[in-house]
């Protein structure tokens, strides 16, 4: 992954299981725009984890940008917003969860990758040896597991 711009989900999720590591192994360059930064810390108040996820996040700081029309009439959440419009016309990645904002990603021909895609690539480049624990953890975190995710653990026959 060249630059990535990530969304608050995935950045909490890896810092509730303390792996945020993976994410700064696999991009070059990490941009968390300052809503994204906003979730989070608007997230602390319930749910105490969040300042690691917070802390980590403050040294990737970038500014917002203006958020074109095209984006905003899907009516996303403030971070996603920002992180497609800092992908649209750049080579970036979107780390994006959010089933919407993906499609949004893809109407706009952003690459995007999503927490389940961030594991998938550690565990090709061989930073993680088994991708099921992994993913069992995040689910455990909050990550949302549906018929999808079971279908991609068993074609890696995990």
């Amino acid at each position: 992954m060249r630059r990535g711009s990530s969304n608050a989900s995935p950045v909490i999720l890896f810092s509730r299981i303390g792996r945020l590591d993976l994410i700064e192994r696999l991009a070059a360059a990490i941009l968390i725009p300052n809503a994204v930064i906003d979730e989070v810390r608007a997230g602390q108040r319930r749910d105490p984890t969040s300042a690691a996820a917070l802390k980590w996040a403050e040294q990737y700081r970038i500014a917002d940008v203006t958020v074109p029309a095209s984006i905003e009439h899907w009516d996303l959440g403030a971070g996603e917003s920002q992180v497609i419009a800092h992908c649209v016309g750049a080579p970036r990645w979107a780390v994006l969860d959010d089933r919407a904002a993906r499609r949004c990603a893809v109407t706009h021909r952003i690459t995007l990758i999503g927490s389940l895609g961030i594991v998938l690539r550690a565990k090709n480049q061989r930073l993680t040896d088994r991708s099921r624990p992994l993913i069992a953890d995040l689910t455990r975190a909050g990550m949302v597991v549906d018929e999808f995710i079971r279908r991609i653990l068993a074609d890696v026959a995990e």
